[in-house]
């Protein structure tokens, strides 16, 4: 099928900007680069190797020696394939592949019911490119049409996969299942605390500044001080912030209203040798 999770490092995938698109297109070619010239070489090394004519005392020991480079190959070759096929051999869903990518511990998992009714998903067949193929890529359908997609296509598809699920994921945190797999997230302080030092580590919430796809970045809002931040890791700064959009943090601390912290009323005073600084 088209769907090869691990195309790029999975580190750095599961974003849909073209940043990160282009990041894990390098990504993919790279590592299937290294690991054919990798297997080149180590046959290389045993084809060396078993030129001079074996003593017929040594072919017991050849033959352990063949079988141990035989299943070092074979371990390799499993080593890869587990790398390329991330969670695959677990039988994990596609869902939970994505929200478990480093960068994406913002992401709760959205309920495969949720995604299969067609009224939730209103509109956004003409948002993202490949749409049918990425929505069976999401619910983990298996499609023979994959087969015919060249490997540039099944990156398009795996993108448009993660824009797709981006734009389902802001509109399932905004329903009550959706909040409350957020506020275990919250409760943990999954989003970050807030930089500002008299908040004290007050736990964030993700935030978008505008509901258009592809505009800006995610921010973490404080609702203490009622401020937004830049997040802490260098892979959420590039989550797009339409993904949870402006209308989340806001109603979520209206809905849990015994969450929301007292407004900072400390702040910082600028002084000179112990003196204000007048205005």
């Amino acid at each position: 099928m088209y769907r090869e999770r691990g195309g790029g490092s999975k580190s750095e995938m599961g974003q849909v900007d073209r940043k990160r698109i282009n990041e894990a297109l390098d990504k993919h070619l790279e590592r299937s680069s290294p690991s054919t010239s990798k297997g080149m070489n180590g046959k290389a090394i045993l084809t060396g190797k078993s030129k001079p004519a074996p003593d017929p005392r040594d072919s017991r020991s050849a033959s352990l020696v063949d079988k141990k480079c035989s299943d070092a190959e074979e371990s390799e070759t499993d080593s890869e394939e587990s790398d390329v096929s991330g969670s695959d051999g677990d039988d994990t869903s596609w869902i939970s592949w994505f929200c478990n990518l480093r960068g994406n511990e913002f992401f709760c998992e959205v309920d495969d019911d949720y995604i299969q009714d067609d009224f939730n998903l209103c509109g956004l067949s003409s948002q993202v490119p490949y749409y049918d193929y990425a929505l069976d890529l999401i619910l983990d359908v298996e499609s023979s049409h994959g087969d015919m997609f060249t490997e540039e296509q099944n990156e398009l598809v795996e993108s448009a996969a993660e824009m797709l699920y981006g734009l389902i994921h802001v509109r399932y945190i905004l329903t009550t299942k959706g909040m409350a797999a957020m506020l275990e997230k919250y409760k943990n302080a999954e989003f970050g605390r807030c930089p500002r030092v008299y908040c004290c580590g007050q736990p964030c919430l993700p935030v978008g500044q505008m509901d258009i796809p592809r505009q800006n970045t995610v921010k973490i809002y404080c609702p203490k001080c009622e401020d937004i931040y830049t997040p802490r890791s260098r892979f959420q700064e590039n989550i797009d912030g339409s993904y949870f959009g402006t209308t989340f943090p806001n109603l979520f601390l209206m809905t849990y209203g015994h969450l929301k912290p007292q407004k900072a009323a400390q702040s910082y005073v600028p002084r000179v040798f112990g003196f204000k600084v007048h205005k």
